[in-house]
């Protein structure tokens, strides 16, 4: 199964841990590695990383850890960084052919998940956002996590400012080629976003849910995420 790492923004939220987000350790381990480790943990063998801010010395380090533990590591450049994480998705079109995971260089998550979302099965044309239903879940942050309203296995909408919601993004896909198109057409109507990519295949009735019940996530951008990451490794949560 191939995998699409989003690793190109500045990551300013977490400057005061390090000048590069992807690389800032957590427990003695950057935060791509533990997203890497999740992954192959999750089935996954076959990973692409779109880099941008910084990216040379992001691309060294995943150089040396393929050699190291003996994995496959493509590297994706997305020279407009600075523009919305669509773009940085959209930059992989001409590099992976079919199916794919996609996910962000600072989301851990339980690698079970990574292992039940390839498992299920998917609807050529749709894309699949893996979302929990945990809405009171006490490590989330309201003001930052993205919101979905779902209604059985469908999105009808998705957006961190939407005031009707039912779920939580957790920021792992599973991406059919339909993803290309939709960033296409969203960027066309001024969202370049991957929110926005799915907000026009929930209007075509081609965007899914998978539900991760109760398997735990976390989306380290901040400070606060960032000690709340530490507590979940050193328990073994995470």
């Amino acid at each position: 199964m191939k995998l699409l790492i989003v690793a190109a923004g500045q990551g300013s939220r977490l400057r005061e841990k390090g000048e590069s987000k992807p690389l800032i350790e957590l427990v003695g381990v950057p935060l791509i590695e533990r997203v890497i480790t999740n992954a192959v943990k999750g089935g996954i063998n076959d990973i692409y990383v779109v880099t941008g801010y910084r990216g040379t010395k992001v691309r060294a380090f995943l150089d040396k850890l393929a050699e190291r533990d003996s994995l496959s590591i493509t590297h994706i450049v997305n020279e407009e960084w600075q523009r919305p994480n669509g773009l940085s998705v959209y930059a992989a079109k001409d590099y992976i052919d079919g199916d794919f995971v996609l996910t962000m260089c600072d989301h851990l998550v339980d690698p079970e998940i990574f292992r039940d979302l390839a498992a299920a099965e998917h609807e050529p044309g749709t894309v699949t956002l893996c979302v929990d239903y945990k809405i009171d879940n006490p490590i989330i942050d309201l003001d930052d996590v993205t919101r979905v309203k779902c209604t059985p296995g469908k999105i009808e909408n998705i957006g961190k400012v939407i005031r009707d919601y039912n779920a939580f993004d957790t920021g792992i896909f599973y991406c059919t080629p339909a993803m290309f198109d939709a960033l296409e057409q969203s960027a066309r109507e001024g969202d370049e976003s991957i929110s926005g990519a799915m907000n026009v295949l929930g209007a075509q009735g081609r965007a899914r849910t998978f539900d991760i019940g109760d398997k735990l996530w976390l989306d380290v951008d901040d400070p606060m995420a960032y000690g709340k990451a530490i507590v979940l490794v050193n328990d073994g949560k995470l």
